[in-house]
């Protein structure tokens, strides 16, 4: 995963309404979840609720299908898996001293 792809990813998910809704939708699985159930478990207003959805597609975290008259709301776990691969690729490998400053003279 690109850095700059792994920030974006995480600064839509620093927000507290997009992360719960996210953590909602990944304990609801592959199935996902109608906009008025996360709605109904997040309490939150539809308007709001839709700013925050929108900015989670924009990321890719989240997919949307319609069904009829249903707009039904997906984690993309494939990305997240890349998020959390990305986290944890280089972990307890060490890291190197780093370079000395130049003189700016």
């Amino acid at each position: 995963m690109e850095i700059y792809r792994a920030a974006r990813c995480l600064e839509t998910l620093g927000h507290p309404t997009r992360l719960e809704a996210f953590r909602l939708l990944i304990k609801a699985g592959p199935e996902g979840l109608p906009v008025g159930e996360v709605q109904a478990h997040l309490d939150v207003p539809a308007s709001t609720l839709s700013h925050h959805i929108a900015l989670l597609v924009r990321a890719g975290l989240v997919e949307q299908r319609r069904e009829g008259r249903v707009l039904r709301c997906l984690a993309n776990f494939g990305l997240m898996n890349e998020l959390v691969g990305f986290l944890a690729d280089e972990c307890c490998r060490g890291v190197s001293a780093p370079l000395p400053k130049r003189d700016a003279s």
